[in-house]
């Protein structure tokens, strides 16, 4: 993720500021132009940046709920910002607490469509186009129902339905112990389903069908008879050797759709080590930098090798100054053999549904 600075006073801005904490300008991210910026009122509900030119209006999220500081263009006949305008269905916000769930899914869910966004990936509505995304924010209906009514965080069709519950750190909690899912977090969810939603958009009916199958597996088999068998009989043994997480095993499809969620999780975290100049020389042990001061930039056009040559050492400094405080590993992952070459797919698929968007020549 980027730092942004206030155009106005230099500040340092995060993501999900809605105004600046040394001017106190209101903020605005203007997802043309994949912005965080200071804004000035121009006429009753128009803003334009300041010192630029530009008028934009606040999604009706922001206006509304105060839950998004996304800027839709004035001229637009749009009341949401691009993340907004792929909600289905959010929760019922009369119900104590849903409002509070609801922010933390929202903001989670703008950095995936940053992420987006930013690798040129298609993000569209699936009102306006049938193979368009779309999210649903569902609650489980009281427990005196039938667990029928549970709500199943998961993809079909280019809708992402997420538990409402995921918001709640207590239950997430708890499901992370019951499901043993060491890296159990709300954009995880988001960056998981994703990877479902497209592979349907970049692999199924395409070229890449063929070398995808060479890698994760034949993704005809009967998905409910694995994920049976998987809850049944759990992960293989030797799983590690072979996949970026035991559910990954579990099928293809899956498989995917972590090594894409990884993916995700690999660029935007070098990102942000970018941004703050991060550079890592180990003193000991092998020779490995990291020097992301130097011209990494995790969104440009460039070589998978780049990537993880970068990732390594990084992942080695999170976890050391992790146990260095008393925590768990922060990046409780081994990549094995089988997994980078799969990592290295998604990288390739990526960048080429990219080049196919902006008349580009793909990485590879």
């Amino acid at each position: 993720m980027k730092l942004f600075s206030c155009t106005q006073c230099g500040n340092i801005l995060y993501f999900e500021n809605v105004s600046c904490t040394e001017c106190d300008l209101p903020l605005g991210f203007l997802p043309d132009q994949l912005r965080l910026v200071p804004l000035e009122e121009i006429g009753k509900g128009i803003w334009k940046p300041v010192g630029e030119q530009g008028r934009y209006r606040r999604c009706h999220n922001n206006a509304e709920h105060e839950v998004c500081n996304w800027m839709v263009e004035a001229d637009s006949d749009q009341a949401f910002c691009v993340a907004c305008a792929l909600n289905g269905t959010i929760p019922d916000l009369s119900v104590a607490g849903n409002h509070q769930r609801w922010r933390a899914l929202e903001t989670e869910k703008r950095r995936l469509i940053y992420a987006m966004l930013q690798l040129g990936l298609p993000v569209v509505p699936r009102r306006a186009d049938p193979t368009g995304l779309e999210f649903a924010f569902l609650a489980d209906a009281p427990a005196s129902f039938s667990e029928r009514n549970k709500v199943m965080t998961g993809h079909a069709q280019g809708l992402i339905t997420i538990n409402l519950a995921e918001a709640d750190p207590a239950e997430r909690e708890r499901m992370r112990e019951q499901m043993d899912e060491p890296y159990r977090t709300i954009l995880g969810h988001f960056r998981h389903e994703s990877g479902h939603y497209y592979w349907d958009r970049l692999i199924r009916d395409s070229d890449w069908l063929t070398p995808f199958r060479a890698l994760f597996g034949d993704e005809s088999r009967d998905y409910a008879q694995a994920l049976e068998q998987h809850y049944q009989n759990g992960p293989p043994t030797d799983w590690h050797e072979h996949f970026i997480s035991a559910y990954a095993s579990m099928h293809p499809w899956e498989d995917w759709a972590e090594s894409w969620a990884h993916y995700l999780l690999m660029v935007d975290a070098l990102e942000t080590a970018y941004q703050f100049g991060l550079s890592i020389r180990p003193r000991a042990g092998n020779n490995d930098s990291l020097d992301v001061d130097h011209g990494f930039d995790a969104y440009r056009p460039m070589s998978f090798e780049s990537i993880l040559q970068h990732w390594l050492p990084l992942t080695l400094a999170l976890n050391s100054l992790n146990r260095s405080i008393g925590h768990e590993h922060a990046y409780p992952f081994v990549l094995a053999s089988p997994a980078i070459e799969k990592l290295r797919f998604v990288h390739r698929v990526v960048h080429q549904a990219s080049a196919n968007s902006t008349g580009g020549a793909g990485v590879f």
